[in-house]
């Protein structure tokens, strides 16, 4: 029998926790292809955050490391200047990677860390219960704005990849989604690319995923998805933000 797919060999076999029509598992996937397609696995360390992708360690067969809450670029810092030749990759939330540790995100873009950061952007704290999180829509309810987000007094959503862009040390800001063949298909050349430009020693890459969160939301899976398309994306619009293309350094 002719076998047409098979879950890539950098994912282990432990079920995902995630609740249904998040999307975690399929980014999850699309890292672990890379892996395969690069044959880096062997030399792979993925830092997980604090988070729903807590359990990240769980499900790459790839070294991992477990960093405090935001500071997974920290964490990747160390691993990478003590191991050059490791590939080494954050894995984080809007909560961890934009509010406890935009400080880390910020400085190690700035120095050009050579690492790789997937960037889940979902507008909520996910794990503990919804909360507003820093890429919180305006006007949009959680369990720490019920009346919506005000601007006035919680300031505006934090656009990350636009303010990552203006570092001089990043290789590649990126902000993609995973809502449709199409687009899962570009998110995976965006960290193809960014897996890449670490290999090549471009510096510090950046992917954004804009997501869903179902279960926070108070959603099903597909109003989700179509939330995420009428209210996010243009909110958050797709697109490379910053390129240093594959002839510059």
């Amino acid at each position: 029998m002719a076998i047409k797919g098979e879950k890539p060999h950098a994912l282990t076999d432990a079920p995902f926790h995630y609740c249904p029509g998040c999307t975690h598992g399929i980014v999850h996937r699309l890292v672990a292809e890379v892996i395969d397609e690069l044959g880096v696995e062997g030399r792979a360390v993925g830092i997980a955050s604090v988070g729903c992708s807590v359990f990240t360690y769980n499900y790459f067969n790839c070294d991992m490391v477990q960093a405090p809450h935001g500071r997974a670029p920290a964490v990747a810092t160390g691993v990478k200047r003590a191991r050059p030749d490791n590939v080494v990759f954050t894995y984080q939330g809007d909560g961890d990677l934009a509010a406890i540790g935009m400080g880390e995100t910020v400085h190690a873009a700035s120095r050009g860390e050579n690492i790789v950061a997937i960037f889940i952007n979902n507008a909520i704290y996910g794990m503990t219960g919804g909360q507003m999180a820093p890429t919180t829509l305006p006007g949009q309810v959680t369990q720490t704005s019920p009346y919506g987000r005000d601007v006035k007094t919680a300031g505006n959503p934090i656009r990350v990849c636009e303010l990552l862009s203006s570092l001089d040390g990043v290789a590649l800001a990126q902000r993609v989604t995973v809502d449709s063949v199409k687009n899962v298909r570009e998110a995976k050349r965006a960290i193809r690319k960014a897996f890449e430009y670490q290999i090549a020693g471009k510096g510090y890459s950046i992917v954004e995923v804009v997501s869903t969160c179902p279960t926070n939301w108070g959603m099903s899976p597909t109003d989700a998805l179509q939330w995420m398309r009428d209210n996010m994306i243009p909110y958050y619009p797709l697109g490379v933000y910053k390129d240093v293309g594959e002839g510059e350094q």
